[in-house]
């Protein structure tokens, strides 16, 4: 009994042909059609390249009525997400989307929108379908009442046809303010040359829509905060260590988190949040600048010559890219979250987010291209660490100016790095949410 409590199973589980007992809960569910009571199955898994998620599928037996949903395993996150994907090819059609219910998908060519409905884990090729299935539904109906209406939804339901039919290019996009939908890379590891990802701010009618502004509202006031501090120490965030309630992202047990203000050497401030679970013995860290966003971005590369360039530290926060020209791999802003660790801690993470936490690439199922392309790549990565893979190039490029890879020649130069800062562009300041943010004259607003 003792060793099933301290090795508890994770609350997600990856989807892989050696589970033979998948952890699906069954409830008793009512049906909105017969009503009479149907079976709703819920599966925990998780996305690969993305997030865990909550997938469920309703069946009634009575009316043979069948529904399937699917809800995001996390918070809310900071920011919003916009992904804009050029579908050229019939492959393009099998993409997988996540879509949460505060999720728009759009294609421009037709001028076509799905507003936000219910959580799904699909295709492109099933929302067109969808989509037409959805209008075709009245149909018969329409066209003895409405039979001009019914005429234009016949032209339109062939357009979306011939979409699928991959006649000619076009263009989706899936907006998501609640940060959690996705649109499946084919290419991954590699760049996905083919859809652009943007992060952006909320707006106030967003927050209204997630529920998040009455959280905000029912702060303490200013003036009662500070009431409070006056009774209570300061608490001094250098030399002491602050500890709050979280649970475990792997298992869902309560565990404590502990953040502490840390000086780096030749950089900067920044908070280290640590988690570690007592009961699955799971261990995670994150980073946040602790000094806002620089008035330049950095971008920093490494030539890998000696194996001792793998003790290296690194801060990557959650704004960075990383990227190795070499072996053609880059990954986005946001991926891993923001990390302290080593260069070869960061490597093995690499590998650990794209293989291990890949389900969908092991089992008979699998897809067996994708899962070599990974496995090479993996191991490609591994020789990199070993040190049997010497002069390839390690960048760390971070907008908001709050990465850091340890110069061991400090106060000197070091000549197998070099540090660029620039000016970021438009798009890199609206993933910031800096284009919005009004710093001169604000009270008047």
């Amino acid at each position: 009994m003792s060793s099933e409590k301290s090795n508890p199973k994770p609350l997600y589980r990856d989807i892989n042909a050696d589970d033979e007992d998948p952890e699906v809960m069954e409830i008793e569910s009512y049906c909105v059609n017969c009503e009479q009571n149907g079976q709703t199955r819920l599966f925990l898994t998780k996305i690969p390249f993305f997030k865990e998620v909550v997938v469920s599928s309703f069946t009634c037996d009575n009316c043979g009525f069948h529904d399937t949903g699917l809800q995001p395993g996390r918070k809310i996150q900071e920011k919003g997400v916009k992904f804009v994907c050029n579908i050229k090819n019939v492959k393009d059609l099998n993409r997988q989307i996540v879509q949460t219910n505060y999720a728009t998908v759009s294609i421009p060519k037709l001028e076509f929108e799905v507003p936000p409905n219910k959580g799904a884990l699909t295709t492109v090729e099933g929302v067109i379908q969808s989509a037409m299935d959805g209008l075709a539904q009245d149909q018969p109906v329409r066209k003895i009442m409405h039979p001009d209406d019914a005429a234009k939804i016949d032209v339109f339901i062939e357009k979306l046809s011939e979409l699928k039919e991959m006649k000619e290019p076009f263009e989706v996009i899936l907006d998501d303010p609640s940060g959690n939908s996705f649109i499946e890379n084919p290419y991954a590891p590699n760049v996905d040359q083919e859809m652009t990802i943007h992060y952006y701010v909320r707006s106030k009618e967003q927050d209204e829509q997630l529920g998040l502004l009455e959280q905000e509202e029912t702060q303490p006031e200013p003036e009662k905060v500070e009431e409070k501090k006056e009774d209570n120490p300061i608490f001094d965030g250098k030399s002491e260590v602050a500890s709050f309630k979280t649970n475990c992202p792997n298992c869902n047990v309560p565990c404590d988190t502990n953040m502490k203000l840390v000086d780096i050497p030749h950089f900067k401030e920044v908070v280290i949040m640590a988690t570690v679970c007592d009961a699955c013995g799971h261990k995670d860290n994150e980073v946040k600048g602790g000094s806002g966003i620089e008035p330049k971005g950095t971008k920093i590369t490494l030539k890998i010559t000696d194996p001792t360039d793998m003790s290296r530290d690194v801060l990557k926060s959650d704004t960075a890219s990383m990227a190795i020209p070499e072996l053609d791999f880059c990954a986005e802003m946001g991926t891993l979250g923001g990390r302290f660790t080593t260069l070869e801690g960061l490597l093995e993470n690499i590998k650990e987010h794209l293989s291990d936490s890949n389900p969908f690439f092991k089992g008979d199922s699998s897809d067996k291209e994708k899962a070599n392309k990974i496995e090479m790549f993996c191991q490609e990565i591994q020789k990199i660490i070993s040190g049997e893979r010497l002069g390839d190039h390690f960048v760390l490029d971070d907008p908001a100016g709050n990465s850091y890879l340890q110069n061991t020649y400090a106060p000197d130069a070091d000549p197998e790095m070099t540090v660029e800062q620039y000016e970021r562009n438009y798009e890199q300041n609206e993933d910031l949410g800096l284009n919005d943010m009004k710093t001169e004259n604000y009270e008047a607003s």
